[in-house]
């Protein structure tokens, strides 16, 4: 544990030191970047120094000290294999092309390359959001911009990425572990309902949870990789949870006065760690928070007061970084009632069939879980205690979560609700194995786990292993010749330009009037008006130069992307003004210039 207490205080220091000293000094530069990751690198050992080294021998949920080994270095092989191969050749170079091994990936990885860059850049903090022309950046970008510090300091962009990737995915699978057992980590690699099982009709080996059918999808293939901010708020998440887990519960069934509960991590880390998870991932911090608020109200006296400490003390950091990921809060219309989840919307199945075809046999072994947990805590009256029972502890917070994320909309995309569903799966795994299967005998404990992970260990070695060419992801050469072309230009400037997802302008880090529709959506824009004076401006409109202003728009982009999709635009900026540069990708044209006032670069 202290390892990975010292790794995470390293990324979460370094990375909220870079948001106040980018505000200070107005952008983020090699100096920044350099006095981050030294006060990271600080109060990482700190942090590996304070942490408790016993916690490491206290795992719940294994089986007897023979088996457990076999079955580790089964689970542990596993996960290093998709390790490898998600990560390894998350980007890469296939001559002129640049790919991606995942489709999954393709929208997503573009725009974490869009905030990296533009991070990276210099742009003043809190940045402007550089795929809406009428916002400040609205997305929990602490992974990102942990990479654009990287960047900074030398590091290969796509190197930075893949590095990133393993390291998160070891610390990953060393939570899990810690967490959960092996069961814990076969239950993150292999989740899944009875997708998987169309496997034995055609002996095709696909990610059948790929499908778009299917809600649950592969969480390694489906959300670690494409959710970057998940390779740290998976492992700070799950140490939180192992952290309360040993303080409140490990070995005591009796309260204890404070100075006896074994403290897993120092206070200050507990604080810093979920004080700051919404700069990294806005959905773990709300799962964390509905725990903490159920072991508070639920636990003694001492409980209360740290919770409630931790609490009082993160509230002001947490509602900063909730404010400023927001946009100022603009963003928190996306919460809406949806009773559900997405059963019996666009392809996907309704009623008791959506359930188990996309979870299997896993409701009626949780229901089967918590009705044995209840009767146990309902036996002699004067053994009820709450640390008596750590089971029910972390069980009805995870149903919270669950309910929580099965009636209300936390985003556009009803989908993106998995997010939440994910820690309410992952906080009940441990006690699935502890207090039900683990009671079993040999051959119903096989019979159960196989049916249980065999949907998703098919699904997972079919994302995997096809498509091993990758995915078409941009142009190498007209990537470097974009950015030499705008390596000139102010980083504030914005570009009219058409909106995808892997336009040279985005991938290298500058703003654009619109981006991506799908990430526009996803994120709460309203765009469909813009889009139209957008439309305008590129069609060359008898109004376009009033529609650019309107627009905030410095330069115009004409490249492959313009000259496909406006294929009637009348061009009039060609005949009024020169290219402030030129070549074979295509021209950019400055809007506040006149015909004479730049020559043109190549």
């Amino acid at each position: 544990m202290k390892w990975l207490s010292g790794g995470l205080t390293l990324v979460n220091v370094a990375t909220v030191a870079a948001v106040f000293l980018g505000m200070l000094a107005a952008g983020l530069g090699p100096w920044t970047a350099f006095v981050s990751i030294l006060l990271g690198l600080i109060a990482a050992i700190a942090a590996f120094v304070g942490t408790r080294a016993e916690g490491d021998a206290a795992i719940a949920a294994e089986p007897a000290p023979r088996s457990r080994s076999l079955w580790f270095w089964i689970v542990a092989g596993c996960f290093g294999f998709f390790a490898f191969r998600a990560f390894c050749w998350l980007i890469f170079l296939d001559g002129n092309d640049i790919k991606v091994q995942s489709v999954n990936n393709l929208g997503d990885l573009a725009l974490h390359l869009t905030y990296i860059r533009n991070l990276a850049s210099g742009v003043p903090l809190w940045p402007e959001n550089p795929i809406y022309v009428f916002s400040h950046l609205r997305y929990p970008v602490g992974t990102d911009l942990f990479n654009s510090l990287l960047l900074l300091l030398g590091v290969d962009l796509f190197h930075g990425l893949i590095w990133a990737g393993l390291i998160g995915s070891l610390a990953s699978f060393f939570a899990l572990y810690r967490w959960g057992g092996a069961f814990g980590v076969a239950g993150f690699l292999f989740n899944g309902g009875l997708a998987g099982l169309q496997f034995f009709q055609n002996w095709k080996l696909l990610d059948y949870q790929g499908d778009k059918s299917i809600a649950w999808k592969s969480l390694p293939i489906a959300m670690l990789v494409t959710q970057r901010g998940l390779l740290y708020a998976l492992p700070a998440g799950l140490l939180l949870l192992c952290h309360w887990r040993a303080q409140y519960f490990e070995g005591k069934a009796e309260p204890a006065p404070d100075n006896a509960r074994p403290r897993l991590l120092p206070f200050w880390v507990v604080v810093s760690l979920y004080a700051t998870m919404p700069l990294f991932h806005v959905h773990t911090f709300m799962a964390l928070s509905i725990v903490a608020a159920f072991l508070f109200l639920t636990g003694d006296r001492e409980m209360r007061w740290q919770l409630g400490l931790l609490v009082g003390l993160s509230f002001l950091p947490a509602t900063f970084f909730v404010w400023t990921i927001t946009d100022h809060f603009k963003a928190s219309s996306l919460v809406q009632w949806q009773i559900g989840w997405v059963q019996g919307q666009d392809d996907y199945s309704a009623g008791l069939r959506f359930w188990f075809e996309n979870f299997g046999i896993l409701p009626p072994l949780v229901i089967a879980l918590i009705g044995w947990c209840v009767m146990r805590a309902l036996g002699p009256r004067e053994a009820f205690r709450l640390r008596a029972h750590p089971g029910l502890a972390f069980l009805a917070p995870a149903a919270l979560i669950f309910l929580f994320a099965c009636l209300v909309k936390t985003a556009p995309w009803g989908w993106d609700n998995i997010k939440l569903i994910l820690w309410a799966y992952l906080i009940m795994l441990p006690f699935l194995w502890s207090e039900l299967i683990a009671r079993w005998s040999m051959p119903v404990r096989a019979g159960t786990c196989f049916v249980l992970f065999l949907s998703g260990f098919i699904s997972l070695c079919g994302g995997l292993l096809t498509e091993p060419g990758g995915q078409d992801f941009a142009d190498r050469a007209e990537l470097d010749a974009v950015a030499r072309a705008v390596r000139k230009l102010p980083v504030q400037a914005r570009f009219a330009a058409f909106p995808t997802y892997n336009h040279p302008l985005l991938l290298e880090g500058r703003k654009v009037v619109l981006g991506y529709p799908g990430h526009l959506w996803t994120q709460g824009f309203d765009y469909a008006e813009v889009e139209k004076q957008l439309n305008a401006l590129m069609a060359g409109a008898p109004d376009w130069k009033k529609q650019a202003r309107q627009l905030r728009v410095r330069y115009l982009f004409w490249g492959r992307e313009e000259t496909k999709h406006y294929s009637a635009s009348l061009r009039p900026w060609e005949a009024e003004m020169k290219p402030v540069a030129r070549g074979n990708w295509g021209a950019i044209y400055d809007l506040e210039a006149s015909a004479q006032g730049f020559p043109a670069r190549q």
